[in-house]
C-alpha cells in the first residue's frame, strides 16, 4: 500500500498534528479572527497582562499573542509547524519585536529546567496529543514561583451544549485532532501547580487559568 493511506497509518499523533497545522497555516489567522471576537474576546490581552520576565509561549502558532506581551519581557516561542512559524516570524518583524522562535514539540520542550519565568499556552492544549505530558514539560521549564497562563476552549457546563460538543468532536478529533470537551484545569492541579485564577465564560466553554509552580 502506497500514498496517503500508508502515510496516515505510519505517522505518529505528533506528526499528524504537524501535518494538520502546516496545511491550515495560510488560512489560520482569517479563521480564528471571528472566534477571537465572539468566543475568546479579551483572552490574549488577559494573558499578556500577566506575563512577566522570560516568557515561553508553547505552540505559539502564527504569533497572535505577540502584540500583547509587555515590552520589558523577553519572548521565546516554540511551535510544531514550520508553516506557522514562518508567519510568526513575519508578525514579529512587523511589530519590530525580537522573538526567539524555534521548531519543537510541546511534549518534549527543547529547553533546560527552570529556564522561564512565565509559560503561556493559548488555544492549543485542545489538540496536543498528550496534554498532561505537555503541562508537565511546562512545569519543568518554569522557575520555582513561575507563572503558567492558559487560554482554551473546554467542555461546557451546560449539558445540551456539552452533548453537542461531544458529537462534533467525533468529527474534529478524526479530521484535525481537536478535542472540544477536554478541560485543562484538572491536569494543571494534578501536575502540582497552585491555581491563582480560574475563570470560565461562554456557557463554560472558555477557560482562563493562571497557576504558579510551587517554590
Amino acid at each position: 500500500m502506497n500514498g496517503p493511506a500508508q502515510r496516515k497509518i505510519a505517522e505518529t499523533p505528533t506528526a499528524r498534528q504537524r501535518r494538520v497545522w502546516d496545511r491550515s497555516a495560510p488560512r489560520y489567522d482569517k479563521q480564528i479572527a471571528f472566534f477571537e471576537r465572539v468566543q475568546f474576546a479579551g483572552g490574549r490581552e488577559w494573558l499578556g497582562a500577566r506575563a512577566r520576565g522570560r516568557v515561553l509561549e508553547v505552540a505559539i502558532g502564527t504569533g497572535r499573542n505577540l502584540p500583547y506581551y509587555p515590552v520589558d519581557t523577553t519572548v521565546t516561542g516554540v511551535e510544531l509547524s514550520r508553516a506557522m512559524l514562518d508567519i510568526a516570524r513575519r508578525r514579529a518583524a512587523d511589530l519590530g519585536r525580537t522573538v526567539d522562535l524555534r521548531e519543537g514539540d510541546a511534549e518534549e520542550l527543547p529547553f533546560a529546567a527552570a529556564s522561564f519565568d512565565t509559560v503561556v499556552c493559548a488555544l492549543s492544549l485542545c489538540s496536543i496529543p498528550r496534554p498532561a505530558r505537555a503541562i508537565d514539560e511546562m512545569k519543568r521549564v518554569l522557575v520555582p514561583g513561575g507563572r503558567l497562563l492558559l487560554l482554551d476552549h473546554i467542555g461546557s457546563t451546560w449539558p445540551p451544549i456539552y452533548a453537542a460538543q461531544w458529537l462534533l468532536e467525533r468529527l474534529t478529533i478524526r479530521s484535525a485532532g481537536e478535542h472540544l470537551t477536554r478541560r485543562q484545569l484538572p491536569l494543571v492541579r494534578t501536575a502540582g501547580f497552585t491555581v491563582v485564577e480560574a475563570e470560565r465564560s461562554k456557557a463554560g466553554t472558555v477557560e482562563r487559568v493562571h497557576a504558579v509552580k510551587p517554590e
